[in-house]
């Protein structure tokens, strides 16, 4: 059968569109170029929001039992302790950061899109693409260096901040290279560290970071004073951890040694038509923060169920094109947030001057000893503070939580659209107009409403777990027109009554 989507990359961000479309029901095509997956460590943090998108597809306790639970970051001025960040503030089920290697991300959601009979098509690549309304046709070479010619319905590229897909739509990467050089390290560390944290040392020659794999595996990245591009040693290694560290810890046995630059990139539009793009393809970061993977992965998580429901015609015509919009109208902000917060992390850790150094060290101890700023900063960095205030599908609320915020997760209870099918949730107390507002929409909702987050409400939550509409109880006809203008369209916000 010809595929419904052809997804192009099957890196962490293409793996997981892949499991989201076929727990869908959707036929899904998956191709790279790279003849195996990758064996590197690469991107190494699942955050918690992340994890919590991952347990609708019966993920996240497996990536759990494989990666090791960091509850802390750590900012050092040589031996000296400047803060200690909480990430573990958030009521979450997964308060910590996952530290995982990239080579375990794509071996986990690989060998479950084989459990559903997903195989990942490797050494194909896409040379030709030609777009028109109905359909996007493209020409793939294979490993034996024959041409295929393909026609599908949605094209989805995940192929990396090279996207052969992003350069045949001449779409402008927009954005800027740092003048600095940086170097990292998969190495094993013995001496005084701790496997619970991450760790930012800020030193008057540069920054050093060292963020856990396992019991005695350790990255180490740094960046240097000059502009070098040839990977560098386990001596190199060495001496940057004496430098900036202080503690003698020593670096033995590497498995990985690569010189890098930091590119901060972001396209203007994440939809072409029937193309979309997704990751790095899309966005490209600082890694200050690890946050790169995730917001693709999430990237993911948003598109996949509003592909669904126009695929499967779900939604009426005129609903569709607003409904595929919100993708780029949710996510581009906040590809622009992390890019513009992790290039900020970059340029505060890799201050010249030696005045603005001990402001910025003396603002990191006293700013962190405020229980606000430890919030917010756990909120931020994990990833649960994402939320779409602007997005064109929401309904307008009296009520909260608000439409665009992310809907909190109750011990016991399913994740939301957990399912084959991509439903809203209700969130309401009983009633005859529960019931009956249930029976109007049996395709986009769960068959039960769920209890309401604050006594006298309703609520409906979308399937990548967002609240689209929240009101009182008195506002039926309100969610009513909602989802009925969600269905049928023209999508309007909806004004309720206070």
């Amino acid at each position: 059968m010809n595929p419904d989507v052809l997804i192009v990359g099957a890196g962490p961000v293409g793996l997981t569109m892949a499991a989201e479309l076929t727990r869908y029901g959707l036929m899904v095509r998956i191709i790279d170029e790279a003849p195996e997956r990758t064996d590197k460590s690469k991107a190494l943090v699942v955050w918690p929001r992340t994890l919590e998108h991952l347990d609708r597809l019966g993920l996240a306790s497996t990536f759990v039992s494989n990666g090791l639970k960091a509850t802390h970051g750590r900012f050092f001025s040589r031996e000296k302790e400047l803060a200690s960040i909480s990430l573990n503030l958030g009521d979450t089920p997964y308060p910590f950061a996952l530290m995982i290697p990239q080579s375990e991300t794509e071996r986990l959601l690989t060998e479950h899109l084989a459990s559903v009979s997903v195989t990942v098509e490797r050494s194909v690549k896409l040379t030709a693409i030609t777009v028109n309304k109905d359909a996007v046709t493209v020409v793939l070479t294979g490993p034996n260096a024959g041409l295929e010619t393909l026609t599908i319905p949605w094209l989805i590229a995940c192929d990396g901040a090279h996207s052969t897909v992003r350069h045949a739509l001449n779409a402008p990467f927009e954005g800027d290279t740092l003048p600095t050089s940086w170097v990292l390290a998969d190495v094993h560390l013995s001496g005084p560290i701790s496997i619970d944290s991450v760790e930012i040392h800020l030193h008057s020659e540069g920054i050093l970071g060292l963020f856990p794999i396992s019991s005695n595996r350790f990255r180490v990245i740094a960046n240097t004073q000059t502009q070098e591009t040839k990977d560098p040693t386990l001596a190199n290694i060495q001496t940057l951890l004496d430098q900036r560290d202080g503690r003698g810890l020593q670096a033995t046995d590497p498995i990985w040694l690569a010189a890098f630059n930091i590119n901060e990139r972001k396209i203007a539009n994440f939809r072409h038509n029937r193309i979309f793009l997704a990751g790095d393809a899309a966005h490209i970061h600082s890694p200050a923060g690890g946050q790169g993977m995730n917001t693709g992965m999430q990237d993911a998580f948003n598109l996949a169920w509003k592909l669904v429901l126009v695929h499967r015609e779900l939604v009426a015509q005129q609903s569709s094109s607003l409904l595929l919009d919100s993708y780029n109208a949710e996510r581009s902000p906040v590809a622009a947030k992390v890019l513009q917060g992790a290039g900020a992390l970059t340029r505060m850790a890799t201050l010249d001057n030696a005045f603005l150094r001990g402001v910025r060290n003396t603002l990191i101890h006293f700013l962190t000893g405020f229980d606000v700023v430890q919030q917010t900063l756990s909120d931020t960095i994990t990833e649960l503070a994402i939320s779409y205030p602007e997005s064109p599908l929401n309904g307008k609320s009296s009520g909260t939580p608000k439409p665009g915020e992310r809907a909190p997760i109750r011990a016991g209870e399913l994740p939301v659209s957990a399912g084959d099918s991509p439903r809203f949730t209700l969130y309401a107390d009983p009633s005859p107009d529960a019931e009956q507002f249930l029976a109007c929409f049996p395709q986009l909702l769960e068959s039960k409403t769920r209890p309401p987050f604050a006594p006298g409400t309703i609520c409906l939550v979308r399937p990548d777990g967002y609240v689209a509409f929240s009101a009182d109880t008195n506002a039926w006809v309100q969610a009513d027109a909602y989802m009925t203008n969600l269905i049928y369209g023209p999508l309007e916000k909806v004004h309720l009554s206070a």
